[in-house]
């Protein structure tokens, strides 16, 4: 959507390294004020989870931007269903993060995927959680978050949800993932993963996710009211 009236929809864009809390934010902040969600990072997840059902190399770009076209998305409550398959549960793998980091840092998946975004942006206004929606996808938005955490307090984030539902899996394996993709992300040619200019940066290594919540409502009243 890019007429001249959805420029005055308010976005509020949460961009940051895998692991800092940028999911849990963004459908705290979307349900408080009653806007859409986009969890752009699910985009990704799913391109690679269907490209590698399919027999698709991670590499092969063309191929990848054309399946995008092909896929009908439908996000519901906690679920995401993909031309009818379910695959909540497995695009949220590690593996799956893993592969979609090395979809995202293809320019023309990137450019196939950036238009689908940009159509969840409705009234009364969207959270987008992603990596550059500030800097890219949203570079209008009147409210831009960064969040981070130190990779070692991600990591031992995500070891607990994996372990509290009854997954077994390694601290150090996370951490040496986690790294792994924050390199990838950062150092990608096409919109590595930076804050915008103008985004409040938020360290959330100490910070407890109601904390982090009350800092970003906040900045949205004060922003757009």
């Amino acid at each position: 959507m890019n007429s001249d009236s959805s420029f005055a929809i308010p976005v509020v864009t949460i961009d940051g390294p895998g692991g800092a809390g940028k999911g849990t934010l963004a459908a705290a902040i979307a349900e408080a004020r009653s806007w859409h969600l986009l969890d752009s990072g699910a985009l990704y997840r799913i391109i690679a989870v269907v490209a590698l059902r399919q027999g698709f190399p991670l590499r092969d770009a063309a191929s990848l931007a054309a399946l995008c076209s092909e896929l009908q998305i439908v996000f519901g409550a906690g679920s995401v269903t993909v031309n009818g398959d379910d695959l909540t549960d497995a695009i949220r793998t590690e593996d799956a993060g893993s592969a979609a980091s090395v979809v995202a840092a293809l320019p023309p998946v990137r450019e196939a995927i950036l238009t689908l975004q940009q159509e969840f942006r409705r009234a009364p206004g969207l959270v987008a959680d992603g990596r550059d929606m500030g800097t890219v996808v949203f570079p209008d938005a009147p409210v831009k978050i960064f969040l981070d955490a130190s990779a070692e307090a991600r990591a031992e984030r995500r070891y607990n949800q994996l372990k509290n539902k009854g997954l077994g899996v390694s601290l150090r394996a996370l951490l040496e993932q986690i790294q792994e993709r924050d390199a990838r992300d950062r150092e990608r040619a096409v919109a590595p993963l930076r804050p915008a200019e103008d985004a409040l940066i938020i360290d959330s290594t100490e910070m407890s996710i109601d904390a982090v919540v009350a800092m970003v409502m906040e900045q949205i009243v004060r922003k757009t009211g």
